[in-house]
Formats: C-alpha cells, sequence, structure tokens
C-alpha cells in the first residue's frame, strides 16, 4: 500500500474537536476523514491507540494490546440505550484536553454504561460481547490487571500486595473472582471500543483512506503485559527493571531521553519462538491497514540503562535478535506493510535490518537543513522507499520551527526550498510532495499553518503534552480544494 505516490495526515484522535473534552471516534472521526477525502488524501496516520499510563502518553500504556476507553465516543453508547439520551457536554475546554478531569468524569459514565448493559441487555448485543470475549486471548488478563489497578487506588503493580504483584494461578483465579464485576465492565469498554474503531474503519475505507497506526517497541512497567509476562522482561526476582531503555545524547536532548521502559529477556523470547511479538502485530494489523514502529532501531539494538542512572547518558547498546524476530513474524503473519522509524542514532546495521525487510524508513524536514549537502533528509537524497514527514509529533510545528530558527538558517531553508518566506509552510509542504519518495505524511497542524503553541510532544518533558484539539473553524472553507490541486500537482491524489 506504500508503493505508490500517495500522501497522508498525521493526527490522532483525541486532537478531533467536540463537546467531550477530549476527541472522539464519533461523528467528528467520521467528518475528519471526509475531509481527508476531500483532499485526495489517501492514508489517516494515528498514534498508539492504547490505554495511556504515565504522563497521558500514548507511548507509555497500560497494554500493549487494548485500547484507550477515553476515545469512546459516549453519544453512540446513548443511542444503543446504555446511557442516557442527554449525556454530557460543553463542560471542557476545546482548545486543549484536561485528562485528569475527562478522566474522572467520562470513566464514571463508562462504568453507568457498562452496569447497564450488563444488567438489562439480553439479545444480540449480549452474543456478540460474548463472541469478543472468548475470542479476544489477551482480554481477561487486562481486565484483570485494570480491575486490581483500581482495588489498589492506581498504583503500580510493584507496589501492590505480593500476592497480587507477583501473582500465582491460584491467587489469579481467586482475584478473577472476587472482581467479577469491575472485570465485566472492563472487558465491556473494550468491546465498545473495538466496535466503535471496526464501524470508523469500515466507513474511511469506504471514503477511500488507510489506516497508519504506531506501535511503540517498549511497553510501560505499569502494564499488565509485564505484570502477567514477567519472564520476558530484565526484572529481578521481585519484579523490579534491572535495567530501562531510553536514547543517549541526541537532538531532543543533551543528557538523552530515560524512558524508563523495561527492556526485553530476547532469549526467553526467542525460545518462545517471538510468540509475544507475532501476537502484537497480529492484533495491530486488526486495527490498521500499515504500521509505524516507533523507534526501530531498538530491533537492532537498544540503549541499556541501569535502573538507578538519573539520566540516559551512561547506558549501552545491547544487541536484539531483530531480523530472527522479523522472520517468525513473516513466518506467521506473512510480509506485512511497515514503516520503520529509523531516526536518531542509526548505524549500517540497523539499515541492513530495514533494507533486509523492505520497509521504508522516514525522511523528517525539519532535520535536513543542520549540515551540507549529503543530509539524508534533503530532499535530492530521498529514495522512493521512505515516507517524508514535514515533522512528527515529537517536533514543533513547521511554523514553529522556522520562527525559532535564526535567520542564517531560516536564509538555507529558503534557498533550498525555493521560497520568499511569506508563506513558508506551504512551501515545505510542496517541498515534501515534490520528493520522490512515494509515501508523505503531514501533521494537520501543518495543513492549518499553526504556530508552536499547536505542539503535541516536546521529548524530555513531563508536563503539557498530548493536549492539542483543533476545532472546525480553523478549517478554511477553501482547504480542501487547495490541497487537493496540490496532490493532483505531484502526482499524489488519491481518488
Amino acid at each position: 500500500m506504500l508503493k505508490a505516490r500517495s500522501c497522508g495526515v498525521l493526527l490522532h484522535p483525541s486532537s478531533l474537536p467536540g463537546h467531550d473534552g477530549i476527541g472522539t471516534l464519533g461523528d467528528h472521526a467520521r467528518r475528519f476523514v471526509d475531509l481527508l477525502s476531500a483532499m485526495g488524501m489517501r492514508h489517516w496516520q494515528l498514534l498508539p491507540l492504547t490505554p495511556p499510563a504515565c504522563g497521558n502518553s500514548p507511548y507509555s500504556a497500560l497494554s500493549a494490546f487494548a485500547g484507550n476507553p477515553l476515545l469512546i465516543d459516549l453519544h453512540q453508547l446513548a443511542e444503543e440505550g446504555d446511557l442516557p439520551l442527554e449525556v454530557y457536554g460543553g463542560r471542557f475546554s476545546e482548545e486543549r484536553v484536561d485528562y485528569g478531569a475527562v478522566s474522572d468524569l467520562k470513566s464514571n459514565l463508562l462504568h453507568q454504561a457498562a452496569a447497564t448493559f450488563l444488567t438489562v441487555e439480553k439479545g444480540s448485543r449480549r452474543e456478540e460481547f460474548w463472541h469478543f470475549c472468548n475470542t479476544t486471548p489477551w482480554l481477561h488478563d487486562f481486565a484483570l490487571f485494570m480491575a486490581l489497578k483500581q482495588h489498589y487506588k492506581g498504583k503500580s503493580w510493584q507496589k501492590w500486595p505480593r500476592e497480587a504483584a507477583l501473582l500465582t494461578e491460584e491467587t489469579y483465579e481467586k482475584a478473577s473472582v472476587k472482581l467479577g464485576p469491575e472485570i465485566g465492565a472492563q472487558k465491556y469498554l473494550q468491546w465498545q471500543f473495538s466496535r466503535q474503531w471496526q464501524s470508523l474503519r469500515d466507513y474511511a475505507a469506504s471514503r477511500g483512506i488507510s489506516f497508519i497506526g504506531d506501535i511503540p517497541i517498549f511497553v510501560a512497567y505499569d502494564s499488565a503485559d509485564v505484570w502477567r509476562n514477567r519472564d520476558l522482561f530484565l526484572l529481578d526476582d521481585q519484579g523490579k527493571p534491572t535495567a530501562v531503555a531510553g536514547v543517549p545524547p541526541d537532538y531532543f536532548s543533551k543528557t538523552g531521553q530515560l524512558w524508563g521502559n523495561p527492556l526485553y529477556n530476547w532469549k526467553r523470547l526467542e525460545d518462545q519462538g517471538f510468540t509475544w511479538w507475532t501476537e502484537r502485530f497480529r492484533q495491530a494489523f486488526t486495527l490498521f491497514d500499515c504500521v509505524r514502529i516507533d523507534h526501530f532501531r531498538g530491533f537492532e539494538a537498544a540503549w541499556q540503562v541501569p535502573a538507578n542512572e538519573p539520566t540516559a547518558e551512561r547506558g549501552r547498546w545491547e544487541v536484539a535478535p531483530g531480523g530472527r524476530l522479523f522472520e517468525a513474524v513473516r513466518s506467521a503473519l506473512g510480509d506485512l506493510p511497515i514503516i520503520a522509524e529509523d531516526l536518531g542514532v542509526i548505524t549500517p546495521e540497523v539499515e541492513a535490518l530495514r533494507d533486509r525487510f523492505g520497509f521504508p524508513g522516514m525522511k523528517i524536514l525539519q532535520f535536513a537543513f543542520d549540515s551540507g549537502p549529503d543530509n539524508p533528509y534533503l530532499p535530492h537524497n530521498h529514495v522512493r522507499n521512505c515516507v517524508v514527514y514535514t515533522g512528527t509529533h515529537d517536533n514543533d510545528t513547521t511554523l514553529g520551527w522556522y520562527t525559532g530558527q535564526d535567520e542564517h538558517r531560516r536564509s538555507l531553508v529558503r534557498n533550498y526550498i525555493g521560497s520568499n518566506g511569506r508563506d513558508i509552510v506551504a512551501d515545505v509542504i510542496r517541498t515534501a510532495l515534490m520528493s520522490v519518495a512515494h509515501t508523505v505524511v503531514i501533521p494537520f497542524q501543518d495543513i492549518l499553518a499553526l504556530p508552536g503553541t499547536a505542539r503535541m510532544n516536546l521529548p524530555g518533558t513531563a508536563f503539557g503534552n498530548w493536549e492539542w484539539r483543533f476545532s472546525w473553524d480553523m478549517v478554511h472553507r477553501g482547504l480542501a480544494g487547495e490541497m487537493n490541486d496540490r496532490l493532483e500537482r505531484y502526482g499524489r491524489r488519491h481518488g
């Protein structure tokens, strides 16, 4: 699906408009699909749809398999009779997501809907729900994890009593019975997320729009995955990490980025035939048409930092069995459309792994002007099998980036792209569209030419991220036609 010239837009569903405090999988998502189709786009790229843990980051999730209940559209639940027809609205800012307030109120309403369904529904929806429960292998472990987490007041699983944190099969069965009502509610939320997502995906397909998803290579320590699969991670006998993930000092941080995710026990994973990873990819491709792997280089070697280090500076590269893993995944699932996020410290070995499986890499235009003409991100160095971005969720908006450069750098940008600077964002987008690369993806903030206040994430900071939302008055009437013409001009218009 990435072998023909095309274009897409990067936008996380949480950034969609609406009165419920956060974007959802409801009517505004469909309206956004319509806009993409009208613009001639082929792809909608999203961040991970998993339930965020620490810091509201979709890259630090409570599960590598579950969906984020905050994205469930409450109005659809009301239409099905699981909530009163008048559900909440208009109480929150429509410019930013207030995760604390939204989570508190929405969680109560979602549990109200679950209770209504589980006590009242007796028809075909009940049968559909039980079919989902019986055919979703990861569901019960996740639901039990969330039920225990609620029981222990939201604490990380490592702070639970030992019998819950280091669960045995006997206590697993007892907890499953004791916490049955909350487990049922959690399963209901995952069922509703799944069916609402599939409905949106079907609608997008009818409009010619494919979904590009995102798989973070690492999982959060406080997750159902680590809690139930301790042997697959580098943990001690008490379940504490012996080493954690990050990256060395780079473009984004002088001390590196200390992510804190536990690292994989690759030997154990390989002994099991990489089953856990195969199932993770299988789940991802039930949701998406294509998947971007975040921090792809970690499949060749990962930056391993001792667990007691305050920064990521004192780490070392530990080799990973990426080739053998992808062979196992390909053997089980066939050739998969995967984008390799090959940014950061990239070695010939990482490039060889990417190219061995034919995965397109990424080219970020904001990285193209910090060295000479051999810079691989400059368009004249692009190859067809890559995906070009003006920026990603970790970058400033193009306008914010450009205005933040000194005049010498701004002059380099203008001279290279042939711009007088009056509409620098449109000129950078034009440069991306002209690339020989098969695929271009543009953050929606750049489509709207927004300043740095619309930035989604600032790496290395703990607060204020993942909150940006747009409103429909930002989308001027001629935008779809203008983008359609641009895509047509450079051979990227779809439909």
